[in-house]
């Protein structure tokens, strides 16, 4: 068996919210040195989502990038995407590597260390681990995690743990020390000012330690 490529530390999520084209700022995001563009697109249609990570596939493979796709990895694998993050009410992770095959990465959504191992001996190349902190660019979070609980995850298995949930620069010298691998961020890019510098930021402050 073939193993997965290593993940990068910094995930950028597209932000479709309110009729936002995403690509612009995932052409900022990749030219600062973004590693990994997760696409998502809540509430579209599957053709939507399909067109969106089509483009953004396409970006990602001119700049060396590792190009996910939130919930589906259908599109993903229609679309020659990198890999899928696979939600609790997704198709299972241990059906979508059966059909996504070794090379394919798939991360896995865990809030506590049972669930961890067990999406981890399902499969899962990775965890996205959240809400790390309060934030509204998804609806029906539950109540945010904390720095301590994500680290709590993060020392469950030997797998890369991601951040996500109202994470910013300030709160990586935190997470980093805790045991994540990485973060992942929609608003700290997507609402920058100035999107490629914002990448650039928190790629500094990913690869202070």
């Amino acid at each position: 068996m073939t193993a997965p490529p290593a993940l990068g530390r910094l995930h950028v999520l597209t932000d479709t919210r309110d009729g936002r084209d995403a690509v612009p700022v995932v052409s900022a995001a990749l030219s600062a040195g973004a590693p990994v563009v997760q696409v998502r697109a809540k509430g579209g249609t599957d053709r939507e989502l399909h067109d969106l990570a089509e483009r953004v596939a396409r970006l990602c493979d001119a700049a060396g990038a590792l190009c996910l796709v939130d919930d589906r990895v259908d599109i993903a694998l229609a679309v020659g995407a990198g890999g899928t993050h696979l939600g609790a009410h997704d198709l299972p992770l241990a059906a979508a590597r059966r059909l996504a095959g070794p090379r394919h990465v798939l991360g896995g959504t865990a809030r506590d260390p049972r669930l961890a191992r067990e999406l981890v001996a399902a499969g899962a190349d990775y965890l996205g681990v959240g809400p790390a902190a309060s934030t509204s660019t998804k609806a029906g979070l539950p109540a945010p995690l904390g720095i301590e609980a994500v680290g709590a995850v993060a020392a469950a298995v030997d797998v890369p743990v991601i951040a996500i949930g109202g994470v910013t620069v300030e709160h990586v010298p935190a997470l980093l020390a805790a045991g994540v691998h990485g973060v992942a961020v929609v608003t700290a890019v997507s609402a920058a000012a100035d999107p490629a510098e914002a990448t650039r930021v928190l790629l500094a402050a990913l690869d202070a330690r």
